[in-house]
C-alpha cells in the first residue's frame, strides 16, 4: 500500500524518549505545523543489524535536528524491550546512547495501518487481531511533513539494512522543493540546482549538464 500523498496514520502509544523516560501515549501529531519527521520502522531489539541502523540515525541526528526534522523509531517490541536495549552499551550490542524516541508497536496495529507488518495475520468483526506466528516490522520509513503528509517512503525487507544519508538526502530534497518550488533531478543533493517542473526548464538544466 503506497502512503505517499495522504496523511500519515496517527497513533497514540507507548515509547521511551531520551534514552530512558517513559511515555504513555507517545503520537506524531504533536509535529504537525511544527516538524518534518522521519519515521522508521525495524523488525526486532537485541538483533544483529536494527542497531547499526539505530546507532547511523542517531550519529546523524544533529543533521536531522538541524533541519528542523525529528527522528521515531518503532518496533512490535515493548516499551520494557526499548528500554532495557538502551541500557547496553554499543560494544555488547546495545543502543545505548540513542535519545531520539522509540515507539512499542505491541498491538501491531501502527504497522498494519503503514503496511510494514511481516507475517500472516486477520482482524475479526471485533477489530481485534488474529495472527499465526511471531509478527514483526519490515524496514519502512516514512518522510512526513509538516501538514502531516507522507512525501517518501521505502520498505526494505529484513536482511537489507537502509541508507541513512539517502534519509537525509530526501529531507533535503523536500525542503528544497518547499522552499524553491523546484524539483530535484536523479543523483540531486543539497547544494546542486534544482529544475522547473516545465519543459522549459528540463531543457535548461539538461543543456548545462
Amino acid at each position: 500500500m503506497a502512503l505517499v500523498g495522504k496523511k500519515a496514520p496517527s497513533f497514540k502509544a507507548a515509547a521511551v524518549v531520551n534514552g530512558s523516560e517513559f511515555v504513555e501515549n507517545f503520537s506524531l501529531d504533536p509535529y504537525i505545523g511544527k516538524k518534518h519527521v522521519v519515521f522508521f520502522f525495524y523488525p526486532k531489539d537485541f538483533t544483529f543489524v536494527c542497531p547499526t541502523e539505530l546507532h547511523a540515525f542517531q550519529e546523524k541526528l544533529s543533521e536531522f535536528e538541524s533541519r528542523g526534522c525529528a527522528v521515531v523509531g518503532c518496533s512490535t517490541d515493548t516499551e520494557q524491550s526499548h528500554w532495557g536495549w538502551l541500557q547496553v552499551e554499543k560494544k555488547a550490542g546495545g543502543i545505548k546512547g540513542v535519545t531520539y524516541p522509540l515507539v512499542a508497536d505491541t498491538t501491531k496495529i501502527i504497522s498494519i495501518n503503514y503496511d510494514t507488518l511481516l507475517g500472516d495475520y486477520d482482524v475479526n468483526e471485533k477489530g481485534e487481531l488474529i495472527a499465526t506466528g511471531d509478527m514483526i516490522a519490515f524496514r519502512g520509513l516514512f518522510l512526513i511533513d509538516k501538514q502531516g503528509v507522507v512525501r517518501h517512503q521505502l520498505i526494505n525487507d529484513l536482511p537489507l539494512g537502509r541508507s541513512v544519508d539517502e534519509a537525509l538526502r530526501m529531507v533535503d530534497a523536500l525542503q528544497f522543493f518547499e522552499e524553491n518550488g523546484e524539483v530535484c533531478p536523479a543523483n540531486w543533493h543539497k547544494g546542486k540546482e534544482g529544475m522547473k517542473a516545465d519543459h522549459k526548464g528540463v531543457a535548461e538544466y539538461l543543456g548545462k549538464h
